[in-house]
């Protein structure tokens, strides 16, 4: 399924969901460690998302 998420910040928004997500999951690995599990692939497939968009023109 594919989503279309508008950020403000462009693509340094999504690298701080990415970043927070991991932060995140690393919290939760001892209480719910199948949601942290599932956060760090949400943070993954954001991440290959976005290495899949085209680079800036300088």
């Amino acid at each position: 399924m594919a989503a279309l998420l508008k950020l403000p910040g462009g693509t340094d928004d999504a690298g701080e969901l990415v970043e927070a997500l991991l932060i995140a999951a690393d919290m939760r690995d001892q209480h719910a460690p199948e949601q942290a599990a599932r956060w760090r692939q949400l943070a993954d497939d954001i991440g290959d998302a976005l290495d899949q968009l085209p680079k800036p023109q300088q």
